[in-house]
């Protein structure tokens, strides 16, 4: 085999990024943590506003549309798993067409209209069924003179609106995250160190959204009914894309791409037509990365470390094929004359950039039980906290949904400490710029969480026991461990995983890279849903008595007569196998070395000696090219 180069092959990476009106960006006047606060801003108002209604909705669609407890608690999952999977969209269209800005733009406005369509329907009577006490029909059949639920036009705007909400916040979200990291140089070694900042900082913005959603939008709309919280969720959403457009003349915004689909596509053409052909050797491939860095070393212009070469690696070697090039009568193709078709050959940093995107899934896999367990503490452990004592003092009764506001009150002081004294000890220790790998930080996190489910276990155990056979009702700050244990773990796994995606995403990828992110949150609430079918299936059919109703751990609208202890039994050992699943996939995980630009690279990929394999006999040829862009429109 021969090893060339193409001429034009880009030696460095160029910042593209441009203001508002598409010039090029100035380094003293654009992006920068100045920036980065407008867009902290509007995720903070725009938590606060999904979050108020995410974590109380429970209540709104048991009491209010009057549907069945299991039925109610598979909507609030169903709506906050297609809001996260609608991140997918948000992230392509950012990428492809719009760019971050402009997206969060055009979706935050679809999030504003149906924060106020629902607020108008919860505020008129005509589009609610009739009031009616459902507590007092837990054990009444729904469809024999209980409560009625909503139907036709009544449940087609409240879908309606939900859906929105949906739409709006899953293609916002992706973007708020790549917009404010996109004000950062992952090339640059000290924008580098701000940019974990800026994830902690982001998850801090997250906590302080929550933390006001989950107090004082909850209180409110226990007060003064859902219509006014809602009302105050879209008041929250509107002064957060003020805040953004405040921001507008300071952003750096990266272009769209173009199609990102069609490159990722073309690899897996070309590997599939050219599959009877012999992987090239590891000497080849060594070959081919010494060429490639003797020509960008020539280049003075060019800083080693802002390189967008992505160096071979020995995983998926299949995909290798398509950068076979095809040989006419044991003559190379000439480059100038004769050019393959791209879904017939493509580069090494093309293939190279396929195989991080496969790298990457089974991390992705092993967080979804992580959210799985999330979907309990905005579903179940609510409804479970309205069967307990809420009173604090004999005025003031704590509303079950701000339960969720103890954990995200004690991050308000660990993730700051966290980025003040733990980073620096540990940067130390590691080398790490983020004090510990993000990959370390997801395991930590995804460990800790199992002991939130067996805190649940116990307690509703407790709580059971205590109001079927005493006919008490515990304190509500009896569940408040299971929810302090998961934020500690979230704050973990939550910005390990979004710093992990956006630190192996592409040039052009960065939004749709961390839409996967939010897709864990969207697999693991239909996991829930998943998973509350299939025990009560499971259940109905092998327990005599475990339910004083006869039916499933989860199929009684009252929980004293269902086992929701063994439900998360079942979901702490689920959690703790997954977490030995994690250990074996991220000791598998490799990072690609170009993407690591200041860590060392091995000795031999220093080298800049040229070597060429001769042979008349070989058919094929392997392509040079390692820079070629996955994307047409990148230089």
């Amino acid at each position: 085999m021969d090893v060339e180069s193409v001429k034009g092959m880009p030696t460095g990476h160029e910042d593209q990024s441009v203001d508002w009106r598409g010039r090029p960006c100035k380094p003293n006047k654009h992006g920068g943590m100045r920036a980065a606060v407008f867009v902290l801003g509007l995720m903070s108002f725009e938590i606060m506003a999904i979050a108020a209604v995410g974590n109380n909705l429970i209540t709104y669609v048991f009491n209010q549309m009057h549907f069945s407890l299991p039925k109610s608690a598979n909507i609030v999952t169903n709506f906050v798993g297609t809001c996260f999977l609608l991140s997918l969209l948000g992230g392509f269209l950012s990428d492809s067409y719009l760019g971050s800005f402009w997206t969060m733009i055009v979706f935050g406005f679809v999030e504003l209209s149906g924060f106020i369509l629902l607020s108008v329907q919860a505020h008129v009577p005509g589009l609610r069924p009739p009031e009616c006490n459902m507590n007092m029909n837990m054990n009444m059949n729904m469809n024999m003179g209980g409560c009625t639920q909503a139907q036709g036009l009544k449940a087609f705007i409240f879908y309606a609106a939900l859906y929105l909400v949906a739409l709006g916040s899953g293609c916002l979200k992706p973007n708020i995250i790549s917009h404010g990291a996109d004000q950062f140089s992952k090339h640059h070694p000290l924008q580098s160190k701000t940019l974990s900042t800026f994830f902690n900082s982001a998850y801090f913005a997250f906590t302080v959204g929550e933390l006001l959603a989950l107090t004082l939008l909850v209180w409110v709309q226990t007060r003064s009914g859902m219509d006014v919280g809602l009302g105050v969720s879209a008041a929250a959403m509107a002064m957060g894309l003020i805040i953004l457009i405040c921001g507008t003349l300071l952003y750096r915004n990266k272009p769209p791409q173009g199609i990102i689909f069609t490159p990722i596509a073309q690899v897996f053409v070309a590997a599939i037509m050219k599959r009877k052909q012999v992987c090239p050797s590891n000497t080849e491939m060594q070959s081919l990365i010494n060429n490639q860095l003797m020509i960008m070393s020539s280049n003075t212009t060019a800083h080693p470390c802002t390189a967008t070469t992505l160096l071979h690696t020995d995983k998926f070697r299949f995909l290798d094929k398509a950068c076979i090039k095809a040989v006419v009568h044991d003559v190379r193709v000439d480059n100038n004359s004769s050019k393959e078709s791209p879904w017939r050959l493509c580069s090494v940093s093309q293939v190279e950039q396929v195989k991080i995107l496969i790298s990457v899934l089974p991390i992705f896999a092993c967080t979804i039980m992580f959210n799985t367990i999330l979907a309990q503490l905005q579903t179940f452990s609510v409804q479970q906290g309205s069967l307990m004592d809420i009173r604090l003092t004999k005025n003031f009764r704590i509303p079950p949904a701000s339960l969720q506001s103890i954990p995200y009150i004690m991050l308000l002081f660990i993730v700051p400490l966290y980025e003040v004294s733990f980073v620096p000890l540990a940067r130390k220790l590691t080398g790490n710029e983020s004090g510990i790998s993000p990959l370390q930080r997801i395991g930590v996190g995804l460990f800790i969480v199992t002991f939130s489910m067996v805190s649940a276990a116990l307690v509703e155990n407790k709580r059971r026991n205590a109001a079927i056979i005493n006919g008490k009702a515990l304190s509500i700050f009896w569940i408040a461990p299971q929810f302090l244990i998961f934020g500690v773990s979230e704050m973990f796994t939550a910005v390990g995983l979004i710093e992990f995606f956006y630190k192996q995403s592409l040039e052009g990828m960065q939004s749709f890279l961390t839409a996967m992110t939010y897709c864990s949150y969207s697999f693991g609430f239909y996991l829930s849903s998943l998973l509350v079918s299939l025990v009560n299936k499971i259940s109905r059919t092998t327990t005599t008595s475990s339910s004083s109703s006869g039916g499933g751990w989860l199929s009684d609208n009252n929980l004293n007569n269902d086992r929701l202890d063994l439900f998360y039994w079942l979901l702490a050992v689920l959690s703790f196998i997954n977490f030995l699943n994690y250990l074996l996939c991220s000791k598998w995980y490799s990072y690609n070395p170009s993407l690591s630009p200041y860590s060392s690279k091995p000795p031999h990929h220093r080298r800049h000696h040229h070597h060429h394999v001769h042979g008349e006999d070989h058919r094929t040829a392997y392509q040079a090219t390692t820079t070629k862009p996955l994307y047409n429109n990148i230089n």
